[in-house]
């Protein structure tokens, strides 16, 4: 298993915008081998004193916070659904236009170390 995880700031006015986006990257993605995909819209922040969301990701004031992430099968699948994006149309004729400001987006891979729950 191999996990990629995100942190955005997102207009709130662009939430439904959004959710269409996510949806049809997600719909590629499972083409591209995902297993799951979880995008979470913010319910619940607080400021911190040292560090938060909102200061990861300079949110501005009217930004809500997504925290996403998507689960492959291992690290090869999802590097090579990264290697197909760089070929593949869909992402420069759907999804040129972001609903959010992708300078400030933040992502990474992770190995889990431990899961408990759901398997």
């Amino acid at each position: 298993m191999y996990i990629q995880g995100f942190l955005i700031a997102v207009p709130e006015g662009n939430k439904n915008a959004y959710r269409e986006q996510a949806e049809k990257a997600a719909a590629k993605f499972h083409e591209y081998g995902v297993t799951e995909i979880v995008e979470a819209w913010e319910e619940d922040i607080s400021d911190g004193k040292v560090t938060d969301f909102r200061k990861a990701t300079k949110a501005e004031k009217g930004e809500k916070i997504v925290f996403s992430w998507m689960i492959w099968p291992d690290k090869a699948t999802a590097d090579a659904a990264h290697a197909k994006m760089e070929d593949d149309s869909f992402w420069q004729e759907e999804m040129s236009e972001m609903a959010f400001d992708g300078m400030r987006m933040m992502w990474g891979g992770f190995t889990p170390i431990l899961t408990s729950g759901r398997n």
